[in-house]
């Protein structure tokens, strides 16, 4: 059995330049082993899982959809607002929502005390992320980490032949 305690885990903190997304996140799965590269489920795990903190007036992330990640998360503490296709819904503690491959969403702290959830995803390898309201797309690029792109819309063999 892999064990490990909250209080053990660091809290990774990461800002936007301008300070809009504001995120702290102790990544459980990572303290329990998961290895992010391998395809050997046994070392990259099924599912991840998260405890993500996001302070007062500030978002996680921009508004975003994933390709092929499915995302389910429970409120722990707080008072978040998650926006999605139809606008957005305040959630409290106890409250369990879920978003498939394809579903844009972003939360943000909606209340006056740090708003917390656990959340779970499967993380499939291949995951690209679309950004609605920029027109950007998130991919992997080999030999590296995801790398930011915007581009048109093109027919698939433009440029190939």
């Amino acid at each position: 059995m892999r064990k490990v305690n909250l209080k053990d885990i660091p809290e990774q903190e990461r800002t936007s330049p301008k300070g809009t997304f504001h995120k702290f996140v102790k990544d459980i799965s990572i303290a329990l082993g998961r290895d992010r590269d391998s395809l050997d489920l046994a070392k990259r795990h099924p599912f991840d899982l998260a405890l993500a903190r996001i302070r007062k007036g500030k978002s996680f992330c921009p508004y975003h959809s994933h390709s092929a990640e499915s995302e389910l998360y429970l409120v722990v503490s707080g008072r978040g607002s998650i926006r999605d296709k139809d606008g957005s819904t305040i959630v409290t503690a106890g409250d369990a929502f879920f978003f498939g491959p394809g579903e844009a969403h972003q939360l943000t702290n909606a209340g006056e005390e740090d708003f917390v959830y656990y959340v779970i995803a499967d993380n499939p390898r291949g995951d690209s992320c679309f950004y609605p309201d920029s027109g950007k797309f998130a991919v992997l690029k080999e030999g590296t980490a995801e790398v930011i792109v915007r581009g048109t819309e093109t027919d698939y063999f433009d440029g190939e032949e």
